[in-house]
């Protein structure tokens, strides 16, 4: 049986749609729906005195599943006496006491917290001698099928739409095996393991043939990363190259996703394809913006042939081409402008920004000791040479984003230095040397995030503000000294308030990059909603605009667009040697994502990526941009 989480649509509306899917705003609250069906269902077995056969699933997706299942076991008295679970996974070769193996990962997210007999829990074990593979995946095979199958299998799904390690070209009928992993899904991995050339090449997996004879089978998509791959799941055909395609043949399957990774679906992507809709300034925009791009006509030069050739003549039932060509050109125009902390004795009824007060106290709320150049560098400097109070708050100390050698070659310059170096620097320089891992060590972790905020310091004094008007937060939940952070709490919510309250400013910018690989954009951006609800009534507050900018990684479409920033040539430049001042962030990057350029250049190609697509609509014809979208709280 599906349990309708949430209504998936019409019909009409996914009609392109070969999976069912259901779609939500948070992946929190879909984790919590996917974790009472899993609830439901063990109980109802637990009545029937039956087991409970679970297939469970590792990874990031999974994991807000696993902590709403253990709070109903501590807090509601969910029993896991009856689940007999199965992994989908594990590396091999891989002990499974390695903090990166799978077995680690279940027993920290789940197994340690509820009363599941350890008898019960199955999962690849990938300490085997390569000669016993073949028979243990056998006997997995065979125990699963001996317990009838499973009733509940959690998936997620990689970049190369593999569901297990099942990766492209994977036999339908395939079942429990060795496999080789490919370099995508590697290369997806290595922030775990230290970089790419640890981690293991390859693993054991569950088969296709053994997840699709599942009762029940529910995957998960979180990101705007997993959007093209989530499309071509749902709406193409069945292909081996894409393994997650194969769960179009199963009975009881549901997508489950957020906003961003069902933003491809054309359900939401060009809606007008499926249905009527419902035509919101922005809906339109969105439209024009494609139905340019498929023409390759700009916005004033749109005829009613493009409209009605285009699945877009709903739009001529209340207005001429020509008033929509008008009316969506001046919607994007009008966002653009040379001062994004408003002009002074000018109009502002069709400006971003307000001219009043003319000189605004403005913070920028930076994730990472970077994030403000790479995003919004020619806006920061636009804003410093308009005479407004900028302020810089950096959230977290980035210090594991500095590489051990950078930490070896500032400690070794010091104690050349200093003659008199004590043994502590001598036995750090030790621990440094030929060692690529994060480490834990508090002194060395103090040195990298002194490093990161030196190079801050000195891009900030480059774009001209005083350093006492930059603050180093050092959020709390960043601070464990490893990739995996705690969960943000009170102290972190606390020092983001003071901070605002005793700035009191007219405008904040933040990060509203959600595709930063490993999270920390999402949860500074959290925490900075969350302390704006709680603080929105203050009286400073109701004089105060939140700006939100874009990363490295992607760029807001034209139609979310409410503000936009033109740069000249010799202004990409100042932004460029601002970004340089973040040596160690430079070349051998630890947390590059799945772009081997370098930040300064990725994020120039997006800024005159954006400047292009304006002047390709009927725009000014700039450089480089940057854009902002405005968040109303």
């Amino acid at each position: 049986m599906i349990i309708d989480y949430k209504s998936p649509g019409t019909l009409e509306q996914t009609r392109f749609e070969k999976i069912h899917s259901v779609i939500f705003d948070e992946s929190k609250e879909a984790s919590k729906m996917v974790a009472n069906e899993i609830a439901i269902l063990i109980k109802k077995k637990q009545k029937e005195k039956k087991s409970c056969v679970l297939g469970l699933a590792t990874g990031s997706s999974p994991i807000s599943v696993y902590q709403e299942l253990v709070r109903m076991h501590k807090e509601d008295g969910l029993s896991f006496s009856n689940v007999i679970s199965f992994n989908l996974d594990e590396y091999f070769p891989m002990n499974s006491s390695d903090s990166q193996s799978y077995h680690h990962f279940m027993n920290v997210h789940l197994f340690s917290h509820v009363d599941i007999n350890s008898e019960n829990i199955y999962i690849p074990d990938g300490n085997l001698e390569i000669d016993e593979v073949n028979n243990h995946c056998k006997k997995y095979d065979k125990i699963i099928a001996s317990l009838g199958g499973i009733d509940f299998q959690l998936l997620g799904i990689g970049r190369t739409g593999h569901i297990g390690f099942n990766e492209p070209g994977s036999n339908y009928n395939s079942l429990t095996r060795i496999v080789h992993l490919n370099y995508i899904t590697r290369n997806d991995a290595r922030k775990a393991f230290y970089g790419i050339e640890n981690v293991p090449t390859t693993a054991i997996t569950m088969g296709i043939n053994t997840i699709r004879k599942s009762k029940r089978i529910v995957l998960l998509a979180w990101g705007q990363n997993k959007s093209k791959v989530i499309k071509d799941a749902i709406e193409g055909e069945v292909d081996s190259n894409l393994p997650a395609s194969f769960l179009q043949k199963h009975k009881n399957v549901t997508f489950v996703l957020d906003n961003t990774s069902a933003s491809d679906l054309t359900r939401i992507k060009t809606p007008w394809k499926v249905g009527s809709c419902n035509w919101t300034k922005e809906l339109k925009a969105k439209a024009l913006v494609w139905l340019c791009q498929k023409t390759k006509k700009s916005i004033l030069n749109l005829t009613e042939s493009d409209y009605n050739e285009n699945n877009l003549s709903e739009l001529l039932i209340y207005q001429s081409p020509y008033d929509i060509n008008i009316e969506v050109f001046n919607k994007i125009d009008r966002t653009i402008t040379g001062w994004p902390g408003g002009k002074p004795n000018a109009d502002d009824s069709y400006r971003p920004e307000r001219a009043q007060p003319s000189k605004k106290r403005i913070l920028i709320f930076s994730p990472h000791p970077d994030d403000d150049v790479i995003s919004m560098g020619g806006t920061f400097s636009r804003l410093v040479n308009q005479g407004h109070e900028v302020h810089v708050a950096y959230q977290t100390s980035g210090n594991i984003a500095v590489n051990n050698s950078d930490v070896l070659k500032y400690l070794e310059v010091c104690s050349e230095i200093n003659l008199d170096s004590n043994k502590s620097s001598k036995d750090l320089i030790s621990i440094l040397k030929g060692n690529n891992e994060i480490l834990a060590n508090k002194e060395i972790r103090k040195i990298a995030s002194l490093i990161r905020e030196k190079e801050s310091l000195a891009a900030t004094r480059f774009v001209g503000i005083p350093d006492a008007n930059v603050h180093f937060l050092k959020l709390p939940f960043y601070e464990t000294g490893t990739v995996k952070k705690m969960p943000p709490a009170s102290a972190d919510q606390k020092i983001i308030t003071d901070i605002i309250s005793s700035i009191k400013p007219h405008q904040i910018y933040a990060a509203g990059d959600l595709a930063d690989p490993h999270g920390t954009h999402k949860v500074c951006l959290d925490i900075l909603f969350n302390v704006l609800e709680l603080i929105k009534e203050k009286s400073f507050m109701k004089d105060c605009w939140v700006w939100l900018y874009r990363g490295a990684w992607h760029e807001w479409e034209v139609h979310e667009i409410d503000m936009s920033v033109p740069m000249s040539p010799n202004q990409v430049l100042r932004k460029r040697k601002a970004i340089f001042y973040h040596q160690t962030q430079k070349d051998n990057v630890m947390f590059q994502g799945d772009d081997n350029r370098e930040f300064w250049v990725r994020t120039e190609d997006r800024n005159r990526a954006i400047a292009k697509t304006f002047h390709d609509l009927g725009m000014s014809d700039y450089s480089a941009m940057e854009t902002f979208k405005r968040h109303h709280f």
